[in-house]
């Protein structure tokens, strides 16, 4: 057998004469040869033409379409983002183009002078007036409907010196986990729970400092353009404003016979005779529990501040809920439905399981996401739908821990938490009505399941009667060198948030004399737990972590092994 010169095969090489395909490799074993003058199309592999003649005029091929209609495909959700009709306008100059946002600002500016916000005076010439500007936004029915067209002036707070123009701040926030505690009990005791809404809350602080702000844009005095505003009240925007709308709040409230929770600041309760009375605030959202009182606090709350008049309990920061014969079912498939069709998801492939079984994400694997913003999106989207969704609190956890660089697997992840959520949109939290209410925990850890860190992950789940009131997992700080370690660290943090239960139990007046269970099933972790003699091997555990035993010994937390059949309600806190 000869073999070809190599000399003259590595010269054609070079100069591209061969191109290689699958007919020219059929045609040198057969022996046949390409004609000289025939050429390769570049989008036509394997395929030889004719030469084109210098006075010969090529005809465009035609191209052959489908008529099938296309839809985008849900697995790249970047490239599907549904707009909203209605826009909110991006600067004054847009919106005074409109009525309905004339009217809003107009509506808006007759509060503000009705109230005494401001007086104009003359600016002081060693002060630096703080600007404002408008921000708008449109007001839904829960049903997606326009309610209204809402204007807010707000002042731009970011200008203010600490300790010059404000001291200190306050923010009047409920927590979650108090707003499903009063939900549970609602639910146990048939407890009605009104709403109500207070007009232009934070107008109605006081200000304890001198404040200069600009005249708003587009209602300038025609006489005293040159004047500022000297706010007398408090402004949406300004840093103390929040504070000053709390201790107007309290002011009232104190004086109505109520009195504020140590376990939550924002919980005011008033016990009279054995008649129990409730309100939670909520920035400028009311939530009342007391047939009774309802009427009289609603009366009080009118004279001395401009209300709105809800109704009962339907939708309360995004969640939803409903009444039902067996209780109170607290849910966010609305949000839920609005989440698939905002990344292009709602004709997506449901799953079964929000991660894939024993997967492994580490933070340098794959390719880079050449723009995060989406997936910093989804990853937000997500742990707000964790407020009633406890079986996804870890996977959003875990994908949580790449917001700074992401990579395509874990847009991959992301997108596989979407199809769970498609198959899951009927789930939520359920609170039944009747039966002994009771609190019951539930820890468990992985170990070392961080494979860039090598920590374990905290998770517990906490129940008020039938029904999960609070839940975390939460990645801990330092690494654990066993599991006994990772699970006794799991059980000191679920009894921090045991104590603090209780503690709102009492606040409530709701019985509490009994051992809070709290299941774990490492029995390694239980006996460590309940065993106070020095440990050598535990001797380099933070003090804080013994916290539990000293709860152990005082009987107000029993550590039990959960290995009988309990693995469901601690779903939320391993893998999967």
């Amino acid at each position: 057998m000869t073999l070809p010169d190599s000399g003259v095969f590595k010269d054609k090489l070079e100069s591209s004469q061969f191109q290689f395909s699958p007919k020219e490799s059929e045609d040198t074993e057969s022996g046949g040869d390409a004609e000289e003058g025939e050429t390769q199309n570049p989008w036509k592999t394997s395929v030889h033409q004719r030469p084109i003649q210098d006075n010969e005029v090529e005809e465009p091929v035609p191209l052959i379409r489908s008529s099938r209609v296309r839809k985008p495909n849900p697995k790249y959700a970047n490239v599907a983002l549904v707009e909203e009709d209605a826009k909110e306008p991006d600067t004054f100059e847009e919106a005074f183009q409109k009525l309905e946002w004339t009217k809003a600002m107009e509506e808006e500016i007759a509060a503000l002078e009705q109230n005494q916000t401001w007086e104009l005076v003359p600016k002081p010439e060693d002060v630096t007036p703080i600007s404002c500007k408008w921000v708008y936004k449109i007001k839904h029915h829960p049903d997606g409907l326009i309610e209204r067209h809402k204007a807010r002036l707000v002042a731009r707070g970011f200008f203010q010196q600490y300790g010059l123009d404000y001291d200190e701040t306050f923010s009047l926030v409920a927590k979650l986990t108090t707003v499903r505690v009063l939900l549970a009990l609602a639910a146990s005791k048939d407890w009605k729970l009104w709403q109500m809404d207070v007009k232009n809350a934070f107008l109605h602080g006081e200000l304890d400092r001198l404040i200069y702000m600009n005249q708003p844009m587009g209602f300038q005095s025609q006489n005293h353009p040159e004047f500022v505003c000297k706010l007398q009240k408090a402004l949406y925007g300004l840093k103390q404003a929040p504070r000053a709308w709390y201790r107007k709040i309290d002011e009232f409230l104190t004086y109505s016979g109520y009195s504020v929770t140590p376990a939550d600041s924002s919980l005011f309760v008033k016990a009279n005779g054995g008649k129990l009375a409730i309100v939670l605030v909520y920035v400028d959202d009311l939530i009342k529990a007391n047939e009774d009182e309802i009427l009289r606090i609603r009366e009080n709350l009118s004279v001395r501040f401009q209300m709105k008049e809800l109704g009962q309990v339907e939708h309360f920061l995004g969640l939803e809920v409903d009444r039902t014969p067996e209780g109170i079912f607290l849910h966010q498939k609305k949000y839920s439905t609005d989440l698939l069709k905002k990344f292009g998801m709602s004709d997506c492939k449901p799953v079964s399981t929000p991660m894939e079984p024993n997967v492994k994400m580490c933070a340098n694997e794959g390719r880079v996401l050449e723009d995060a913003t989406m997936y910093r999106k989804l990853v937000g989207s997500l742990i707000n739908l964790t407020l009633t969704r406890p079986d996804i609190s870890y996977v959003v956890g875990v994908v949580s821990r790449y917001m700074q660089n992401p990579k395509k697997p874990h847009l991959e992840a992301v997108r596989r938490i979407l199809r769970y959520v498609k198959n899951t949109l009927d789930h939520g939290i359920m609170y039944k009505k009747g039966g002994d209410v009771k609190l019951v925990g539930y820890c468990d850890a992985d170990y070392a399941g961080d494979h860039d860190t090598r920590r374990s992950t905290t998770g517990y789940l906490f129940m008020l009667g039938y029904g999960a009131v609070s839940w975390c997992s939460k990645r801990q700080p330092t690494v654990s060198l066993s599991t006994t370690e990772a699970e006794y660290r799991a059980a000191a943090m679920a009894a921090q948030e045991s104590t603090w239960l209780k503690q709102l139990l009492e606040n409530l007046h709701q019985r509490t004399e009994y051992v809070i269970p709290l299941y774990c099933d490492n029995l390694s972790a239980i006996r460590l737990a309940e065993n106070p003699v020095f440990h050598a091997r535990t001797k380099h555990v933070e003090v804080h972590y013994h916290f539990i035993r000293e709860k152990i010994l005082q009987e107000e937390i029993g550590l039990e092994s959960n290995r009988n059949g309990k693995k469901s309600e601690s779903r939320c806190c391993g893998g999967y």
